[in-house]
């Protein structure tokens, strides 16, 4: 066994691509609700849920089985073109039917970057501008336009290798509200985070979101929401935009909306979608969106937090997690949108540390992309409440030995 792990582990490092210099090399033998497990048997709490992407728990029977069901019936047939295939139909519906008006033309992608690539044209193509608008410490995507969109001065780590990137694009300070004088008539769109995740959980201001609002209506950009991070409950509501009672002319949905596979949209109103068919015709495309056995997970993922009522306890949870650890000695701070946490220790050098001791302990977690002094609390939204005293348990031990 351990030759074969010495094995596998070499042939990652040389066949499968990596994204930095010093990746954990745990190998993942199966996965069960809030744990998975080492092929050696370890069990590692799962506080990352795939970046917020396993809200309905690993293996979970519902969405296994829609899976499986909808494989043996069909799988690629031709998504985009003139195919009626009920998974897509059925889910686009559904979603529909919990955004509120007037959004409910929903476009299938592949994943949260290709949302924003298709929500941005779409603006653009819709009132026939140029600039676009996002926020400082905004992160969107690792594509092109995407990481275009990445919040500067913060981003330019990411984004200067790989320049030039669109043009006509600048980014405001989130929740301040003299910056939202900076759009105007030139301005084809806003995108912003409800809640800004990859910043460290940073919630909206009380009446930033309805003056963004505002002033997006009274220059004619359009609002979008990026909520591929805070939708599909993980704020306590189904989307954090109803949470703060303020609804975006466009909204980007990914990670949890595939119920574990990749799946994304931008969903618009029929009047502003409907332009992406003429002039010129097939104005966005793709392959693989709406992939029907995609959708027939997201469904059965999206009815399971439905039919058992997951959402309405996700704020109490959250709630809990935060007053277990809110009071440790080692945690300068907690900020929290449901079961969104990012726990501040105040240095990076205790974060890494910490990491370190995680790993060693059972607990799979990370830090942020424009903060790497807090670390990341985002389990699957079905944590129970003894696994979260468990869990509670092992971080205290942890934060004890800083």
């Amino acid at each position: 066994m351990k030759t074969q792990n010495n094995i596998l582990r070499r042939q990652f490092l040389t066949h499968v691509a990596q994204t930095s210099p010093a990746p954990q090399l745990i190998e993942v033998a199966r996965a069960e609700g809030v744990y998975f497990y080492t092929p050696e048997g370890k069990e590692y709490f799962d506080l990352i849920s795939g970046v917020s992407v396993s809200n309905v728990g690993h293996a979970n029977s519902a969405v296994v089985e829609a899976v499986c069901r909808q494989a043996r019936d069909y799988m690629h047939i031709m998504v985009y073109g003139e195919m009626v295939e009920r998974p897509q139909v059925e889910y686009a519906t559904l979603i529909a039917s919990l955004l509120p008006e007037p959004l409910n033309s929903v476009y299938f992608l592949n994943s949260g970057a290709e949302a924003v690539e298709g929500a941005l044209k779409l603006a653009k193509r819709y009132t026939a501008r140029t600039e676009m608008i996002s926020m400082r410490r905004a992160y969107h995507g690792s594509t092109h336009g995407a990481m275009s969109m990445m919040g500067f001065p913060e981003g330019e780590e990411w984004k200067n290798a790989f320049r030039p990137l669109l043009p006509d694009c600048k980014a405001i300070e989130y929740n301040n509200f003299d910056d939202l004088q900076q759009i105007t008539e030139r301005t084809a769109c806003v995108l912003c985070e409800p809640v800004q995740g990859e910043a460290g959980v940073r919630l909206p201001k009380d009446g930033y979101l309805e003056a963004l609002r505002r002033r997006c209506t009274e220059v004619g950009a359009l609002l979008i929401f990026d909520e591929i991070q805070t939708g599909m409950g993980r704020s306590g509501e189904m989307f954090a935009m109803t949470k703060f009672g303020v609804t975006p002319d466009i909204v980007c949905l990914a990670k949890a909306f595939g119920g574990g596979m990749p799946l994304g949209a931008f969903v618009s109103s029929n009047e502003i979608m409907n332009t992406l068919q003429s002039n010129p015709v097939l104005g966005h495309i793709t392959t693989f969106g709406g992939h029907p056995v995609c959708c027939a997970a997201g469904l059965a993922a999206t009815q399971y937090l439905i039919d058992n009522k997951v959402v309405e306890d996700v704020e109490r949870k959250g709630a809990l997690f935060e007053r277990l650890l809110v009071d440790h000695p080692n945690v300068v701070e907690i900020r929290r949108n449901g079961l969104l946490l990012a726990v501040e220790l105040g240095s990076s050098e205790r974060l890494y540390k910490i990491m370190d001791i995680f790993i060693e302990r059972g607990i799979l977690s990370d830090w942020f992309l424009y903060c790497d002094t807090a670390f990341r609390i985002s389990p699957p939204l079905v944590i129970t409440d003894s696994e979260i005293y468990k869990c509670v348990k092992i971080i205290e031990n942890c934060l004890n030995d800083l």
